[in-house]
Formats: C-alpha cells, sequence, structure tokens
C-alpha cells in the first residue's frame, strides 16, 4: 500500500507549486497517496480557522506531511498557521539545508550548511502580553528537556549526513540563564558524541563569520528565535528562500514545506518556482525511505539548472509550467 501524505497547497503561489512537485514526483514514479484537505487563508473564512483540527487530525494519521506557503497576517489576524503545526504536532526540529545549486546565481560556491532550530519553545513561541498601556512583556521560555532533544537531533543528524562539526549558536554571554542552559545541554550532549568536533559561537559573531567564511560550517544548532533569521540569513547565501528546503520534524511526525512566503502579487501567472518545494519534497521521500526516486529527482532539478532552465527569480525567464516540464524532460 502507497504511505499517504497530507498535501496542504497552500495560499497565493501554493498550489501552483504543489502542482508541478505533484506532476514531477508522478512523472518520477514515486510512491505517494496525496490527501489533500482544505487550510490556509480560505479556511480561515469559511471556517473561522486557518488550520481545522480535522487536518491537523489527517497528519496524525498518515505521520507525513508537504506543504506549501501559507498566508500568516502581519500584526493582526489569525496566528501562524506554522507555529501551531509545530506544537500541536510536536515537530520539535526544524531542519533547513542550504547549498550552492548548479548554475543558480550566488555570491559563494561550494557552500553546505545545515540550521537546526528549536521549534517549540523560546522567544519565537509569541508568548506576550500587555502590561499596562504602552508596555508589552514577551517571554522566552527555555527548557532542559527540549535543549537536550535538539542538541542530540543535531548530532544524530550530522552523524547521518557525514558531517564532521556541530556548532551551538547562542547569546549566552547576556542571556546567561536561558541561553545558558542551552549551551550546557549542548555540551553534555556532545560528550556522547566524541568522534564528532563541538564548539559554540555567539550568535551575532556567528552572522558575520556565515556571511565571511561560510565554507567553515556544517551542521549550527540554535534556539527558535535565532533559527528563524540565521535560517533566512544561510538562505540568502546560495541564492535565495526559492531554492532552499525545509522540514519540520518531531519523533513521528514530520511535515516538509516551502519557506518562502505566498507571493500573492504573482499568484496564477505562471511565474513562481516550485524549487524550494520539490527540494522538500526530495527531503519527504528519503525521510519515506524511497532514495533512488529521490535521488533521481534531485539529478534533474539540478540539471535543469545547470543548464540555465530557471524561474524570473533566479534570473531565468522560464514560467512555471516550462520549468516543471524541463525536470521531467531530465528525469
Amino acid at each position: 500500500m502507497s504511505p499517504k501524505v497530507v498535501l496542504l497547497p497552500g495560499d497565493g503561489i501554493g498550489p501552483s507549486i504543489t502542482d508541478a512537485v505533484v506532476r514531477i514526483l508522478a512523472a518520477a514514479g514515486a510512491d505517494v497517496d496525496w490527501e489533500t484537505p482544505l487550510a490556509g487563508a480560505t479556511t480561515a473564512e469559511s471556517e473561522g480557522a486557518p488550520l481545522p483540527d480535522r487536518v491537523l487530525d489527517a497528519i496524525r494519521r498518515t505521520k507525513v506531511g508537504l506543504k506549501g506557503p501559507l498566508t500568516t497576517p502581519v500584526g493582526k489576524g489569525f496566528g501562524s498557521v506554522n507555529v501551531r503545526l509545530r506544537k500541536e504536532l510536536d515537530l520539535y526540529a526544524s531542519l533547513r539545508p542550504v547549498r550552492t545549486m548548479p548554475g543558480v546565481p550566488s555570491r559563494y560556491e561550494n557552500v553546505d550548511i545545515t540550521v537546526v532550530r528549536e521549534n517549540t519553545e523560546g522567544l519565537y513561541s509569541g508568548i506576550e502580553h500587555v502590561v499596562i498601556p504602552g508596555v508589552v512583556e514577551s517571554l522566552k521560555i527555555m527548557t532542559t528537556p527540549a535543549c537536550t532533544r535538539i542538541c542530540r537531533f543535531a548530532f544524530e543528524h550530522a552523524k547521518k549526513i557525514g558531517k564532521t562539526k556541530v556548532t551551538a549558536l547562542h547569546k549566552a554571554n547576556i542571556m546567561k540563564l536561558a541561553d545558558g542552559l542551552f549551551l550546557d545541554c549542548f555540551y553534555e550532549v556532545a560528550k556522547d558524541y566524541p568522534e564528532l568536533e563541538s564548539g559554540d559561537l555567539i550568535i551575532d559573531a556567528a552572522c558575520m563569520k556565515l556571511v565571511m567564511q561560510p565554507e567553515n560550517f556544517e551542521v549550527v544548532v540554535m534556539e527558535n528565535f535565532y533559527g528563524d533569521i540565521v535560517s533566512d540569513l544561510c538562505s540568502g547565501l546560495v541564492g535565495g528562500l526559492g531554492v532552499t528546503p525545509g522540514a519540520n520534524i518531531g519523533n513521528d511526525t514530520a511535515v516538509f514545506e516551502a519557506v518562502h512566503g505566498s507571493a500573492p502579487d504573482i499568484a496564477g501567472l505562471n511565474m513562481a518556482n516550485p524549487t524550494a518545494l520539490l527540494q522538500s519534497a526530495v527531503m519527504m521521500l528519503n525521510y519515506l525511505g524511497q532514495n533512488e526516486v529521490a535521488d533521481r529527482i534531485l539529478a534533474a532539478l539540478e540539471k535543469t539548472l545547470g543548464e540555465g532552465i530557471m524561474t524570473g527569480d533566479l534570473g531565468g525567464s522560464a514560467g512555471t509550467t516550462e520549468f516543471t516540464e524541463a525536470v521531467v524532460t531530465r528525469l
């Protein structure tokens, strides 16, 4: 029986890039049975929630999801769908592999960094309230179990992908208790992996070094808020969010996603770039054990980009449909 996967097309350009990815996976012979419940801005209007409970229940049942970009209003409206997904399903590890892609213009060559971000607590959780009018308090809550498991995930993943160095990013010089706890957990976990090099950097110094010498980094691990920023910074090293995949992983459930926005201004214009979501789908296939199909898709994608066939956001002239068919042809 084919594995069931919940497909959330998303908002804006989401439906067009998910259609492209489904087309490519089918052409490659991926063994996937899609289940597509409605979610996003449409259900926010019709059902009062962008992520109805039935969608969460579907992912709990299938254990795997692939998600296009979902809109989150800025400063008003409903809360982040992504944050709720991660919390409700305990998808505690955000995994963002960032590497140079053939033919994609960028300032650097041979970048290969994996960003591991704690996904369930820290400042990014959005726990905040008004103390008195004009004064807002935001809480950064850190716990030993969450810090320990994300650090262990980083070391385990480094071993799995053949890396030799894991670096913790923090601000323990200022947040001595919260980030100090994270750092203590990191080095406690590091004792179990003597074969891997472990070290740490203060987050601001790390950002400087990332843009000066990205080749010195392999796997980096950090708390939620820092990870949100650093993962996008690293994407900028290789051409932007349009070529960077992402996954949110728990103990027995995983949701793979496009990490870029929904770009409503180009929705329906055949201009969207499916590369990021396609690479996320490749990660999903590897997660499902379909490694041969995943490798073929990735090779076809790299060949397409290497031949200069790319969408407008990367400086090319191909539309979404043309780019998709080019990848299919090269499978």
